[in-house]
């Protein structure tokens, strides 16, 4: 048995619904709010997901336990499947659900559009790691910012303590090697994109970290797999998540079983309260050779390293299962409601049942009778009010008015009770749509008459940087680092400065690019929301780089509108997409060179022979 650690205040808990049952396991279990996806438009296709008609079941099954609905719309889109965006918003706000989880900018937008009232929360795929990077999505109109997983405590903290918005982080589940949204394997190596909703999961298979060759290459099934990671496991550190002033701490797991939602949730419940909870339940519900908990600890390295073993899959016995079906076998009360009841010579019984968010519903029955052997007392009355077992409902205050020498068949009672509690939850469950107004479309120019694109090229040492090569090309990128160091050379009016792919440690950040920006450099690239700011506080103009996974003329206008001269295209994108696109903000493509398929932080060389000292992250 583990307990959590600290005092600190109730963060929800935010639990994977990827079809009805696990919905319903995820509820019945006692979590605070669900995620899931409408058919179509998310990060995991391959879950059951929901339709329209759907999605409203599911929120009013929710809504009528006071559980909040989080609709999953976090998936790149292409320009010709931007029509259709908007009855995926509109199912949403008719389901009354609670949020939108999106990454495309074109999806942001929309919702503030058309549907402003539905909360908006930036997904885990926009790798949004720095206090900045909250702030851009505050500024762009986000209610909240889900973290990238691969933060540790003092980063989390630092990003909350900065945010104007609410934080969320994963605190049990899968982690992928690379960073979310800055994985392009499972596109390149199978053409499933993971940024699409079609991850293969290729980073699973044998890969190995061969220290002689210093490059990973394929393996040969039951060799090493050096590109798969344990799942993350932060439970035991939850009221510390909530102390550093995380909102909500979220399971991740929709391809997974109803048991496996009901176990995280639980063990979530525990740790929040300060309870004990079973870890090895937890374990072999469902894990890669245990959990790891090296990104939050910073304890990086071999041991966060893991796969899915035989002993780790027979763990999950029918045994364990049908234990495990027992907490979500049954409705138990969580949403604390007030009767009223009033028994009168002479009038019908009245009943009053309200609850915490002002709904309230009366109902009436029988005339009570003079009481001939037996008369009703205040206690009876308050037994058969309290008797709410397999609703969603428990009685939190009663208050009687009884006159005196009255008799009520215990019956009447009951009935009255039960008939409060169905209108209620009829109430309860009820859609309270979010107002929507249909898009305006409006005109974009056509594609750019046919002309010779510029060419510019991207270097990784300042050796490669020579005259000839600037007299050819119209910008030369090369790394912040290297350009900070690089002295004076008389070519700075064409050098753009690449910020890393992920931006810790601000300040160095900043110093750099005030080196660059004192050298005459007025040009910085970026693949992530929070380099945006960081560049523009030194007036440099900002240029947008394919880690922003730009997929269609919609994202554009945003970048334009935020301040952006140009922006790279996703290198998902096909080719004929990329010319059609409207020229809104001048676009550049990747046109040559070796793709980098993953982010990582955690370096995958480390496992056999430890860190090389490598200046990227990137693999």
């Amino acid at each position: 048995m583990r307990a959590a650690r600290s005092h600190a205040p109730r963060p929800e808990i935010l639990a994977p619904a990827g079809n009805a049952d696990m919905l319903r396991a995820a509820v019945l279990s006692g979590a605070d709010a669900v995620y899931l996806g409408l058919t179509g438009y998310n990060a995991r296709r391959s879950a059951g997901n929901f339709t329209p008609e759907e999605l409203s079941r599911a929120a009013a099954f929710c809504h009528a336990r006071g559980v909040r609905v989080h609709v999953t719309l976090n998936t790149l889109v292409f320009g010709p499947e931007l029509p259709g965006l908007a009855d995926a918003v509109r199912a949403v706000a008719q389901a009354g659900a609670d949020a939108v989880i999106a990454d495309d900018l074109a999806v942001a937008a929309l919702v503030k559009k058309i549907a402003p009232e539905l909360a908006l929360h930036g997904s885990t795929q926009m790798s949004i790691h720095t206090p900045e990077g909250a702030r851009q999505l505050a500024a762009m109109g986000y209610d909240r910012v889900i973290l990238a997983r691969e933060l540790s405590l003092d980063e989390i903290r630092a990003v909350a303590a900065a945010s104007p918005i609410e934080v969320e982080a994963f605190v049990h589940g899968a982690m992928c090697m690379a960073v979310s949204g800055q994985c392009m394997m499972s596109a390149f190596l199978g053409g499933r994109s993971g940024n699409r909703g079609a991850c293969a999961g290729p980073c699973r298979l044998p890969f190995d970290a061969a220290p002689t060759v210093g490059a990973l290459r394929p393996g040969q099934p039951g060799q090493a797999c050096h590109l798969s990671l344990k799942d993350m496991d932060l439970v035991p550190y939850l009221r510390e998540l909530a102390a550093a002033g995380v909102a909500s701490v979220k399971i991740e797991g929709r391809l997974r079983t109803p048991e496996y939602a009901a176990a995280a949730v639980a063990a979530c419940r525990a740790a929040r309260a300060g309870e004990p909870y079973d870890e090895a339940l937890l374990r072999d519900i469902f894990s890669r050779s245990g959990f790891t908990d090296g990104y939050f600890t910073g304890k990086l390295g071999r041991h966060m390293f893991g796969i899915r073993q035989k002993e780790d899959v027979t763990a999950a016995s029918p045994a364990l299962l049908k234990n495990l079906a027992r907490l979500y076998a049954k409705e138990t009360g969580r949403v604390g409601v007030q009767a009223q009841m009033e028994i009168r010579s002479g009038m019908p019984l009245c009943l009053t049942l309200s609850d915490p968010d002002g709904n309230s519903i009366l109902v009436s029955g029988a005339v009570p009778e003079a009481a001939r052997s037996k008369e009703t007392t205040e206690e009876m009355v308050r037994q058969s009010l309290s008797k709410l077992g397999g609703t969603p409902y428990y009685l939190k205050k009663a208050n009687i008015s009884l006159g005196g020498g009255l008799a009520v068949p215990v019956s009447e009672l009951n009935r009255l009770r039960r008939e409060a509690v169905e209108k209620l939850s009829a109430k309860r469950s009820h859609p309270k749509t979010i107002p929507f107004s249909a898009p305006q479309v409006e005109p974009l120019p056509g594609p750019n008459p046919e002309k010779s694109p510029a060419l510019w090229v991207r270097l990784q040492y300042p050796g490669q940087l020579d005259r000839e090569l600037w007299r050819q090309v119209q910008r030369i990128i090369l790394p912040l680092d290297q350009l900070a160091s690089l002295p004076v050379t008389g070519l700075e009016e064409k050098l753009v400065a690449q910020l890393p792919p992920m931006l810790f440690c601000e300040e160095k950040l900043l110093r750099s690019l005030s080196a660059c920006y004192d050298k005459g450099i007025r040009y910085a690239m970026t693949g992530n929301l929070g380099g945006i700011l960081p560049i523009q506080k030194l007036g440099m103009q900002v240029i947008g780089d394919f880690g922003l996974n730009v997929t269609n003329s919609q994202s554009l206008i945003r970048l334009k509108e935020m301040g952006l001269a140009a922006a790279t295209l996703s290198i998902e994108m096909p080719i004929a997409d990329c010319t059609a696109m409207a020229p809104v903000l001048p676009r550049g493509i990747f046109a040559y060179g070796r793709i980098p398929l993953m982010t990582v932080r955690n370096c995958p060389a480390s496992v056999e022979s430890g860190c090389r000292g490598c200046r990227g992250f990137r693999v």
